[in-house]
């Protein structure tokens, strides 16, 4: 059972009472003792899983290389023994390693998502969580229960607030979920949670510049910063000091000057007392490395290469119109009028948020690799480029409808297509989930997470250490006080060059 909270601005002659603040009730549900049910655990050890993935297939990645050359420099702290980075042994302190992880994880765009109001990648929790956790020596019991917070606050805030459309990145939901998140890891009270929740909303509000236009590398940073915030934020708040509040709801607060301003009204969803934290279940991972909503697409492209090939080639075609939701058509689609979407020299973080692009390749390949796909010699191919400039979008308002539909048996993240060849056939065809959505064709399940595991780390990891950590990860809950450095991988030998990393300040 859920109870939905009302929330608005309020002056500061109101004086809202800090129970009735929005940051309060979140710290709330994550002091709440309640169990995780076998469900939830379950799913917690796959994004585990799905995590350690994409992590490591990103190892050798400019981004993560440069975030692992930071960590290393930030020895563990006297708070604890430190906490493990992807594919090395060493440790470094908990927010750096915080850092270097999260943007691991982030890199390829390859793991979690839950859109509704807002859209966001829940995994990104998990990085901060697990290192504080390994810092303070927790047992895997501890984790799955912070992770099911730091899921729960972030999917029900995402539900409820919208910040892209103010242009806010969405990591601002993830500053206090993780931080919520920590809370219950640490079994901290109401009070350290609530002002941690402040902090980590009030110090991760960012424009959305990051995924507009020449995407930088800076999209993979933005949630590890967030996350390195949280643990910031929770380290400050232990220590007594406090946050702005109301943080939402303030006149001068996040709501009122970057969010739906002073006459806003949101209905936030939390759990009550006693119930279980479910919400990871609405989730859904990605089978392809590229934006989420170009997931469906990737999988009807497939499909229309093996049914009509002859459209895969542009001599043949004369256009291809898409027809999806707003926030496909405006975000990755034709609609946010970007020029580098359509340009065979762009970065590969502004490609995988080009449906133009993405679908173009997926046709004419039959297939998606996180590498090969967005190759520069792919991007660049005449019949490629030809092809893709007849790829348009346009927002169809029923496909918007079931993207934001809060019935999770109509919501959709795919649309139409009709591709005209110059012969005047029209080829048609739709989707509405991904393939490996849980209502898709072929849902993820165990097996398919380990298989991705599998896949990516095949030629970095060796199969004996492969072995163990899917092990160690399978009995999490099992695991005991200090055991958390198992669900860490260490590379092959000869994989990480720490002497090729880039030198900076620290």
């Amino acid at each position: 059972m859920v109870q939905e909270h009302h929330v608005r601005v309020y002056r500061s002659e109101e004086n809202l009472a800090r129970e009735d603040q929005l940051a309060h009730k979140i710290a709330v549900v994550a002091a709440d003792p309640v169990e995780v049910s076998a469900e939830v655990t379950e799913m917690v050890i796959n994004r585990i899983i799905d995590n350690a993935s994409v992590a490591i297939a990103s190892l050798n990645r400019a981004p993560i290389v440069a975030a692992r050359a930071q960590a290393l420099t930030h020895g563990p702290s006297t708070g604890g023994k430190g906490a493990r980075v992807f594919g090395i042994a060493e440790r470094v302190s908990p927010e750096w390693a915080a850092w270097a992880n999260g943007v691991a994880v982030r890199e390829l765009d390859y793991h979690d998502t839950f859109l509704a109001a807002d859209y966001s990648h829940p995994g990104d929790n998990i990085p901060p969580i697990l290192a504080v956790g390994q810092h303070v020596g927790s047992s895997g019991r501890d984790l799955v229960r912070a992770i099911a917070t730091g899921y729960e606050i972030q999917v029900n805030l995402v539900k409820a607030i919208c910040l892209h459309e103010h242009k806010i990145d969405h990591v601002a939901h993830l500053g206090p979920s993780a931080a919520a998140g920590i809370g219950t890891l640490l079994g901290l009270d109401v009070e350290t949670i609530f002002q941690s929740v402040g902090q980590g909303l009030h110090t991760t509000t960012a424009t959305r510049q990051s995924r507009k236009g020449e995407i930088s590398t800076w999209k993979a940073h933005a949630p590890a910063f967030a996350g390195k915030m949280a643990v910031e934020a929770v380290d400050r708040s232990m220590r007594g000091q406090t946050s702005p509040v109301p943080i939402y709801e303030g006149e001068d607060g996040v709501i009122a000057w970057l969010l739906d301003g002073p006459d806003a009204s949101y209905t936030v969803p939390l759990p009550v007392p006693g119930e279980a934290k479910r919400a990871i279940l609405d989730t859904y991972t990605k089978e392809h490395s590229a934006e989420y909503q170009a997931q469906a697409w990737i999988d009807l492209a497939r499909k229309l290469n093996r049914e009509h090939p002859e459209a895969t080639d542009p001599a043949n075609v004369a256009s291809v119109l898409i027809k999806t939701s707003h926030h496909t058509h405006y975000v990755i689609g034709s609609g946010a009028n970007d020029p580098q979407k359509y340009s065979p020299t762009a970065s590969r973080e502004t490609l995988d948020h080009s449906i133009p692009y993405i679908f173009t390749v997926a046709l004419q390949d039959g297939s998606w690799h996180h590498v090969d796909s967005y190759a520069p010699e792919r991007a660049a191919r005449p019949d490629t480029v030809e092809l893709w400039h007849k790829v348009s979008t346009e927002e169809d308002p029923e496909w918007t409808r079931r993207y934001h539909s809060l019935d999770i048996n109509e919501k959709a993240f795919g649309g139409s297509v009709e591709i005209t060849l110059n012969d005047g056939t029209v080829i048609t065809d739709q989707i509405a989930v991904a393939d490996a959505h849980p209502l898709g064709a072929r849902p993820f399940a165990r097996e398919q997470y380990v298989h991705k595991f599998r896949t990516l780390a095949a030629g970095l990891v060796e199969e004996a250490e492969i072995d163990r950590f899917l092990a160690a990860v399978e009995r999490l809950p099992e695991l005991a006080a200090g055991e958390l450095d198992q669900l860490n991988i260490e590379a092959a030998p000869g994989i990480i060059n720490p002497a090729g990393a880039p030198k900076g300040l620290f």
